[in-house]
């Protein structure tokens, strides 16, 4: 029996999170069955099940994904950044299944206790992120000075979870363009 590399599990592993991504997003967690799982990533479901414990192992390892990138993009570049990924995405049908992810794990901090706990942690993580990337805005001074950090800070997740709902009410991606622009603007210094 041929021997499967590293590598090849971690490339199958994501394979199986893109598929998985997709399905949630179009069924919702409840809607992504096995058997829905087993079509979307083409897989049995002992082959799914291989690499992930059982399908709420399967979706928060979706969720974490994304959630991990998110972070990295906001430590990077901010979190009006993420927010415009997230147009592009949603703008783009065959990358819609990181939108529909975020709204799952919004309904699901919603109806699910447990999930709540073990997804505070990833949401602490994005918000950490954001502080930081104020404070060095603010440090290099760049950032308003009139407005307390955790202010700004809630202004950009209370805009981050505004778009995310009205994306899912079918608003149109190219209408947030100037509005994230408006957003950019708030928390800079003004300009003299």
């Amino acid at each position: 029996m041929p021997r499967v590399s590293q590598d090849q599990l971690d490339a199958r592993r994501q394979e199986i999170l893109a598929a998985a991504r997709a399905c949630f997003a179009k069924f919702g967690y409840e809607g992504a069955t096995v058997r829905r799982l087993e079509e979307a990533t083409g897989l049995s479901r002992g082959a799914i099940f291989h690499h992930f414990r059982d399908k709420d192992s399967l979706f928060l390892a979706v969720a974490e994904d994304d959630a991990v990138e998110m972070a990295a993009t906001v430590a990077q570049h901010g979190l009006v950044q993420v927010m415009r990924d997230l147009l592009a995405r949603a703008a783009d049908p065959d990358a819609a299944g990181w939108l529909g992810t975020q709204l799952e794990v919004a309904r699901r901090l919603r109806t699910d206790p447990d999930f709540a706990k073990r997804w505070a942690e990833h949401d602490e993580a994005i918000a950490k992120a954001t502080r930081q990337r104020l404070e060095r805005h603010a440090a290099a001074g760049t950032l308003r000075e009139d407005v307390p950090l955790e202010v700004l800070t809630h202004f950009l997740e209370l805009a981050y979870d505004g778009m995310v709902k009205r994306l899912a009410m079918g608003g149109s991606a190219g209408d947030f363009g100037p509005v994230l622009d408006l957003i950019e603007e708030t928390v800079r210094r003004p300009r003299k």
